[in-house]
């Protein structure tokens, strides 16, 4: 097993920075990969919405349109009913 040892050098003092500096150099490059790929995912979201922004406008004018249809229809069956009777 690993024994610590008691004593830090000044030259182990700074090989250790130097390592620990180094690895979050690291972690700070695999941290602008992670922006990047947030970026892209981002853009495919802001994609993704305009087309439900288009679903939307379609939807609500089917919906209006059937409603003005079924309400032409009504009237059309009163006004047919008040010219027979």
């Amino acid at each position: 097993m690993y024994k610590m040892r008691e004593s830090w050098t000044d030259e182990r003092l700074d090989d250790f920075r130097d390592e620990v500096n180094r690895r979050f150099d690291e972690v700070d490059r695999q941290f602008g990969k992670v922006d990047h790929r947030f970026d892209k995912v981002d853009a495919e979201l802001h994609r993704v919405n305009d087309r439900l922004d288009g679903l939307h406008r379609i939807l609500i004018f089917t919906v209006l349109s059937l409603m003005s249809a079924t309400l032409a229809g009504y009237a059309a069956m009163i006004a047919l009913i008040v010219t027979r009777t």
